[in-house]
C-alpha cells in the first residue's frame, strides 16, 4: 500500500508554519495526519522532535512540558495533542519568546475541548489546517468510482480489494466508537452511538428533524443535538446550515445532515460493492453527498461559507457557497438529462446567484440557460476552476 504525497496540504502546513509559531493539523482519526507531519518534517532543515501522546514514554517526557520543550530548536511535532490539553499554556509561553526558537506542529482529532483550549490559550499564535480524507482532486478522476464506494480514508481507499476496504471501515467504526470517542471525552455508550450513527446514515442528505429523530430513537431533542455535535466535532458528520434570504417566502430553518465520508456511509449501510451501491435506495443521496464534499473541497470553502436553501413552497438549492458578495449555487442530479426547473430559476433570482451549476451523471457539460450550466461529474475537477476558489 503506497500513500499519496498530498502536496497541497503539505504546502498549506509549510505556509502556516512560516506565519505562526504553532500550527494545529486537525482531522479525523486515521486520516493520515501523522504521515503528513513526517513528510513535512522530512522537508525541513534543522532539528525535528516527535512526541506521540499515546505513547507512555513520550507522555513521561512531557510530564514537565517546560523542561522538556524549552531548549528545543527547529520543529516539534505533538501527535494526539487532545490527550494533553494542559500543554497549551506551556506552548503559549514558548510561542511568545523572541526570537522564535522553535515552531510547533500539533496534531489532533478536533475534540471540542482541544479547539476551545487552543483558541483560548493560543489566540493570535496558532493557525489551523484541516486534513480531510483523500479528495477526488488527489486521487484523480479515473479513481472516482472507487473513491465514491470506498471513501477517502487512506487505508480504505488503498486497500487491495473492495472486501478488504469494507473490513477496514467496519473495524474503524468499531474502534472509533469503543476507544476514540471515549478518549475525546464522550460518555455515550458505543452501542448507543452506533445505532444513532446508523440512523443518520439512513437520513443522509435529508433535512434534520431532531424531534422525529429523538422520538424514533427514544431520546430528547437536546440529546440528539449533543450526539450530532460529537460526530460533527470529530469530522464524521457535516451539518449544512440553511440560508435565509430576505424574501417574502417561508424558508426551511433546520440543517441538512451528511456523513462526510462516503465509505463510512456505505459501511454503516452494509454496502460493500459498486453493484450493491447501484441497487441501493440510498444511491442518489450517497452520490449527492460525495459530490457535494468534492465541490466544497475543490473550492476550498470553509464550513461557515456553505449552506443549502429551501422554501416551504418547494424551491431548493443543494449547496450555496457564499464568499463576500459572490454566491455560487450547485444542484446534484444523478441523471444523464439535466434540465432547468422552476426551483432552479427561483434560486437563481431569490439568492442573486452569480452562477448555478447542475452537476449530473451524463458524459458532457453544456450551457442550460443564462448563468446555469450542466456540469458532468467527470468534468467537475476541471470545471470548478482555481478562479472559483473562495480562499
Amino acid at each position: 500500500m503506497t500513500a499519496l504525497p498530498r502536496p497541497d496540504f503539505r504546502a498549506r502546513i509549510d505556509r502556516a508554519l512560516r506565519q505562526a509559531p504553532v500550527v494545529a493539523l486537525l482531522g479525523a482519526r486515521q486520516v493520515g495526519k501523522s504521515t503528513l507531519a513526517r513528510t513535512v518534517a522530512d522537508g525541513r532543515r534543522g532539528d525535528v522532535a516527535f512526541f506521540d501522546l499515546e505513547d507512555p514514554r513520550d507522555l513521561a517526557q512531557l510530564a514537565d512540558p517546560m523542561l522538556a520543550l524549552a531548549d528545543r530548536r527547529g520543529l516539534v511535532v505533538l501527535d494526539e495533542v487532545q490527550r494533553r490539553p494542559e500543554l497549551f499554556p506551556a506552548l503559549r509561553v514558548l510561542a511568545d519568546r523572541r526570537p522564535v526558537r522553535c515552531r510547533f506542529l500539533v496534531l489532533g482529532s478536533a475534540a471540542p475541548s482541544l479547539l476551545q483550549q487552543a483558541s483560548e490559550s493560543l489566540a493570535g499564535r496558532i493557525a489551523f489546517v484541516e486534513l480531510p480524507p483523500f479528495t477526488l482532486a488527489e486521487v484523480g478522476e479515473s479513481a472516482r468510482a472507487r473513491r465514491w464506494l470506498r471513501g477517502g480514508f487512506p487505508r480504505a481507499f488503498l486497500a487491495r480489494s473492495d472486501a478488504a476496504s469494507l473490513a477496514w471501515r467496519r473495524d474503524f467504526i468499531r474502534t472509533f466508537l469503543e476507544r476514540d470517542l471515549p478518549q475525546l471525552g464522550s460518555t455515550v455508550p458505543a452501542a448507543t452511538m452506533r445505532r444513532f450513527w446508523e440512523m443518520l446514515a439512513h437520513i443522509h442528505g435529508g433535512v434534520l428533524n431532531s424531534s422525529a429523530l429523538g422520538r424514533a430513537f427514544g431520546i430528547a431533542d437536546t440529546t440528539v443535538r449533543r450526539y450530532l455535535e460529537t460526530l460533527a466535532a470529530t469530522f464524521m458528520v457535516r451539518l449544512l446550515r440553511p440560508f435565509h434570504a430576505n424574501i417574502a417566502k417561508r424558508q426551511v430553518r433546520a440543517p441538512k445532515v451528511y456523513l462526510t465520508d462516503s465509505g463510512l456511509l456505505h459501511a454503516l449501510l452494509d454496502i460493500g460493492s459498486q453493484r450493491q451501491l447501484d441497487g441501493h435506495p440510498a444511491v442518489g443521496a450517497s452520490w449527492e453527498g460525495f459530490l457535494l464534499e468534492t465541490v466544497v473541497r475543490q473550492l476550498g470553502a470553509r464550513d461557515e461559507q456553505c449552506y443549502f436553501w429551501a422554501t416551504h413552497a418547494g424551491a431548493e438549492l443543494d449547496l450555496l457557497v457564499v464568499d463576500g458578495r459572490r454566491r455560487l449555487g450547485f444542484e446534484f442530479k444523478r441523471t444523464s438529462t439535466p434540465a432547468v426547473t422552476p426551483s432552479m430559476r427561483a434560486a437563481l433570482t431569490d439568492l442573486s446567484l452569480e452562477r448555478l451549476d447542475v452537476v449530473h451523471a451524463g458524459p458532457t457539460s453544456f450551457p442550460l440557460a443564462d448563468r446555469i450550466r450542466a456540469v458532468a461529474a467527470a468534468d467537475l475537477l476541471t470545471t470548478v476552476a482555481p478562479g472559483d476558489r473562495t480562499r
